[in-house]
């Protein structure tokens, strides 16, 4: 996806080792709109949760983002089936997603929640699923999930004396053991170490290079800074903005672009940039120069032939507010 859409436009789409199971063709069935929700509303009583939502998810990893109450985990449920929307219409894989149990062999749910039988083992507990999901080789589909989320060395014992990180990697096995071609996990990375959430961050950017849909949340910014090709941010339960987040910053207009620089003669290019017209404020502190403009695109043309006409060489030029959580803060408070 090459496109984005701030705060009140028409959502833009987000451009969507092979996990266990036996659905191997599944995968097949995606496309360039996997995904699909049209005026999407959800409403309890006088609360409104979700409000007039549409967008279009293709297959790739597109991170899910808002506040606590935001609507996060409802739209999470309503793609999964177990939430019928109070208005506008939801496509899974060109399928209807409320009633159709056929679809639920399609997606694979992650929920926040937690799920587990404590009384089962992790091996029992993935085993069900694939029971559930009525796969020819139940014990074998759950061997491969283990093993995808490397919980072989504790699949014997119970689930009760789990950690969370490994109950959390419990779910994520039971969510991939029929190999799904669609994924919805919400707040996947809870409870993991550094090293599970490494492991775990791959395994979803593998699954999504092989054509799968992955729709994660997480209330961790850095986490869908480095995971998610795209995001969709959801604020009181509307969509504030879908995109690539450096691309959605770059049409906040309304909101003054910075810039840093470093170059062999500060002052000198400090100077002269002081009378380029994309340029409404520099400073020149501890040996950096900070720009600010309100044209994101003129400045960045202009900046080089400025330096060049002063006889200034340029070592870097880099954009200080591009950052997810400087996008996603400025979001959540317009």
């Amino acid at each position: 996806m090459s496109d984005a859409t701030a705060a009140g436009g028409i959502p833009a789409a987000a451009p969507a080792a092979t996990p266990p199971g036996s659905n191997a063709g599944a995968v097949a069935g995606t496309g360039a709109g996997a995904i699909e929700l049209s005026g999407v509303s959800r409403w309890y009583g006088n609360v409104v949760a979700i409000n007039d939502i549409t967008i279009t998810i293709a297959p790739g990893v597109t991170g899910l983002l808002g506040p606590n109450g935001a609507g996060k985990s409802t739209l999470l449920h309503l793609l999964a089936g177990l939430l019928r929307p109070s208005g506008g219409s939801i496509s899974i894989l060109g399928q209807p997603a409320w009633r159709n149990p056929a679809l639920y062999r399609q997606i694979g749910l992650v929920p926040e929640r937690e799920t587990v039988y404590g009384f089962l083992t992790g091996f029992e507990f993935v085993r069900l699923n694939a029971r559930l999901q009525g796969l020819d080789d139940p014990d074998g589909a759950a061997a491969r999930a283990i093993a995808t989320v490397e919980l072989q060395d504790a699949q014997s014992r119970v689930l009760a004396t789990y950690s969370k990180g490994m109950r959390q990697r419990a779910k994520v096995a039971a969510a991939l053991v029929h190999d799904p071609p669609v994924l919805l996990l919400d707040e996947p990375f809870n409870g993991m170490d550094p090293r599970q959430r490494l492991h775990m961050m791959e395994l979803l950017r593998q699954m999504a290079a092989s054509g799968r849909v992955v729709l994660f949340s997480s209330h961790i910014l850095e986490e869908v800074e480095r995971l998610a090709e795209n995001v969709l941010v959801i604020y009181a339960g509307r969509l504030a903005a879908s995109g690539n987040f450096r691309e959605i910053r770059r049409l906040m207009t309304d909101r003054p672009h910075t810039f840093t620089i470093r170059s062999s003669d500060d002052r000198r290019l400090a100077s002269a940039l002081v009378g380029d017209p994309a340029v409404f404020g520099v400073e020149l502190r501890d040996g950096v120069i900070s720009v600010r403009t309100s044209d994101f695109g003129a400045f960045t043309r202009s900046v080089a032939r400025v330096a060049q006409t002063s006889g200034v060489r340029l070592f870097e030029l880099r954009p200080t507010d591009e950052s997810l959580e400087s996008v996603f803060a400025y979001l959540v408070r317009r």
